[in-house]
């Protein structure tokens, strides 16, 4: 007979389980340092992609360390490769600074700012990350990833000078978001942080869905939060020139529009965020 005390021992013993394959899913990480505050690692996928290698690479900075710019072609007047991004602004370090309007390419899918010049000037309500730097006060964090969600644009606004809003991967208690693009896969860059505050680009070149990526988020040896996607498909780009390490990741595909892993270099982009160190 099924007894109470069955059930419970039952459900202790299949969540110990769980518990146990949980942790062996997680990504293993081994870091090598490039720079003070700046750790590069890749590592393997839990899963293989339908091509390529199933790397992901991700950059992890502290953000104390380092200055961030906004470049955008708009303020600018060029669109430029993200190697060209980094020798004309002397930045150490490039990536896209999210999505752009197929009709408008200079101009973010999401609202833009930097410091006076307005790439976009109106908050898309569907976008639910904001990316925030240069602040306007030394005693608050130099970058930041916001949750629109938790935190009141209205009530952040006035804090920081850089701002370039995307759409949520992570919220800001590090839960998952679930996209409605089910089936489309592509390479792809995001941007996310822990609760220490450090910042990770994560970049894959090897096609997943946004939920898979989601996934192998949550997978980490460490909590993520406020995750913000930023590029998908052959635009995808991170450009790491430091030291005496360059590295050099270029996107390619995406299921609905550019379904093949030919590409071999850095398309031109609008809008890019750089870093270099502090002096």
């Amino acid at each position: 007979m099924w007894s109470k005390k069955n059930a419970i021992l039952t459900f202790v013993f299949f969540s110990a389980l769980f518990g146990c394959a949980q942790d062996s899913a997680k990504i293993s990480l081994t870091w090598r340092k490039l720079y003070d505050g700046m750790e590069y690692c890749e590592a393997d996928a839990p899963f293989k992609s339908i091509l390529n290698n199933s790397k992901i690479s991700i950059l992890k900075i502290n953000p104390e360390k380092f200055e961030f710019q906004l470049l955008t072609s708009s303020e600018h007047d060029s669109t430029q490769t993200a190697v060209e991004w980094a020798d004309n602004f002397g930045m150490n370090v490039i990536i896209n600074a999210g999505m752009y309007d197929l009709t408008k390419k200079l101009i973010n899918k999401g609202y833009m700012q930097n410091y006076k010049h307005l790439n976009n000037a109106e908050l898309n309500p569907s976008y639910g990350a904001m990316i925030a730097f240069n602040p306007s006060e030394k005693k608050i964090p130099n970058f930041k990833i916001i949750d629109l969600n938790c935190e009141r644009w209205d009530s952040i606004k006035p804090y920081y000078n850089s701002y370039s809003q995307g759409m949520r991967m992570l919220d800001c208690n590090g839960k998952p978001l679930t996209w409605n693009k089910k089936n489309q896969s592509c390479s792809m860059l995001l941007a996310s942080c822990d609760e220490e505050g450090n910042i990770y680009y994560v970049f894959c070149r090897s096609p997943y869905t946004h939920n898979e990526m989601i996934q192998f988020l949550l997978a980490m040896p460490f909590k993520l939060v406020n995750a913000v996607y930023l590029e998908g498909g052959p635009e995808t780009s991170l450009y790491i020139n430091i030291g005496n390490t360059q590295i050099k990741k270029i996107g390619s595909y995406i299921s609905n529009s550019y379904p093949n892993d030919d590409n071999d270099h850095f398309w031109k982009l609008p809008n890019v965020i750089g870093l270099k160190p502090k002096k």
